[in-house]
């Protein structure tokens, strides 16, 4: 027997790779001699960089970038294949990187994850994938384009910060100093929602509340989105509403793909295509996968969906082990994952759950190969 390995995190509790050495551990206990394969994945959101690069055999590097607020912070991102790049956008500009107090949308930027590419410019990567969420900014991608070379200009000629504070303001754009490369490189854009950049599913009105947006704030906020897409399209002939997935990151999405060509494609679909994962499950009878809770979420474009399709479009089974169940996990049914099992066998507290899941997880494990060791002997 042939099993392979592929679990989201659990957050706070196990990292993905940790999953992988449990099943492994658990299998070879119930079925001596199985051949065990695993890898890390993720689905754009956290553990993305570490999912890649521990695949691909790929380095990590810390680079002294600008923080949402523009202080200067150490962030990570990843290289593999020689002239490619991975990019968690949240490693510069996330949300908690920002202390609750602090939290205005009116004062963030982007600008970080725009030295972050920029850097990997340097190094030589013509192929950048930018994992994008989970943001403190509404800064509609100008402090990443500022970083660039993109230079956003007021009624007077002067340029901007680049905060959300300065859409508003926004007037002209300056391409005359964009660096060279971006044009001889491609760039990955992973986006999991399809938001355009205004409007009531765009950018601000849906997502500047949870990053210390007022309701006066957000009015404003969204005036000046309005204005830098009304800016964009007589400047440059796009119409960022008309873009699914503008509206992510605080805009950030709309700015990848105008200034930098980038093409937005699912998180997961991303992280496996990079892993390799169709070409790792040749020969494979059984998946495992799996996050920390599963619900209506998990068949929106998550992990377990992601590896379910594969897996059924080779007519391979797989399961899901998760730490809990909620409401809507059942549709997972409909994308592959034959069986969902929970590490959690009696009533405890999240503490309790969280404390102990690197035991709860084998245990379950075991429970769970056991039950198709029986399947195979019906």
């Amino acid at each position: 027997m042939k099993i392979l390995f592929a679990s989201d995190s659990f957050k706070g509790s196990l990292t993905s790779a940790q999953t992988v050495e449990l099943l492994s551990k658990a299998a070879r206990e119930v079925f001596p001699g199985c051949e065990c394969g695993g890898v890390p994945v993720a689905d754009g959101g956290e553990g993305t960089v570490d999912a890649v690069i521990a695949a691909q055999g790929g380095k990590k590097l810390s680079v002294t970038v600008r923080d949402p607020l523009m202080n200067p912070i150490s962030a990570e991102y990843g290289v593999f294949s020689g002239d490619r790049a991975i990019i968690e956008m949240s490693a510069a500009s996330g949300l908690p990187l920002v202390p609750e107090g602090l939290r205005d949308p009116m004062n963030t930027s982007t600008y970080g994850t725009g030295e972050l590419i920029l850097n990997a410019l340097d190094r030589g990567c013509s192929d950048i994938s930018v994992a994008i969420g989970g943001s403190a900014t509404n800064d509609g991608g100008m402090g990443c384009m500022r970083a660039l070379g993109v230079r956003f200009l007021d009624s007077g000629g002067k340029e901007l910060e680049g905060l959300g504070r300065d859409l508003i303001r926004i007037n002209d754009i300056d391409l005359s100093g964009v660096d060279k490369r971006i044009a001889d490189c491609r760039m990955t854009v992973m986006c999991d929602v399809k938001n355009p950049l205004c409007g009531d599913r765009g950018a601000t009105l849906n997502f500047s509340m949870q990053k210390g947006a007022t309701d006066k704030i957000r009015d404003f906020l969204e005036s000046g989105m309005e204005n830098y897409r009304d800016v964009i399209k007589r400047e440059l002939g796009f119409d960022c509403d008309k873009i699914e997935g503008a509206g992510a990151a605080g805009g950030l999405g709309a700015a990848l793909s105008v200034f930098c060509g980038g093409e937005m494609k699912s998180g997961i679909e991303t992280v496996l295509d990079l892993i390799g994962f169709d070409e790792r499950l040749s020969g494979v009878d059984l998946v495992v996968t799996g996050e920390g809770r599963a619900d209506y979420q998990s068949s929106m474009g998550k992990v377990m969906r992601g590896v379910g399709l594969r897996a059924k479009s080779k007519g391979i089974p797989a399961v899901g082990l998760c730490g809990s169940l909620g409401k809507g996990s059942e549709e997972l049914y409909k994308y592959g994952v034959e069986s969902l099992i929970t590490s959690v066998s009696f009533p405890m507290t999240l503490d309790e759950a969280v404390k102990n899941a690197e035991q709860l997880y084998y245990d379950a494990a075991v429970r769970m190969f056991r039950a198709i060791r029986i399947g195979i002997s019906l």
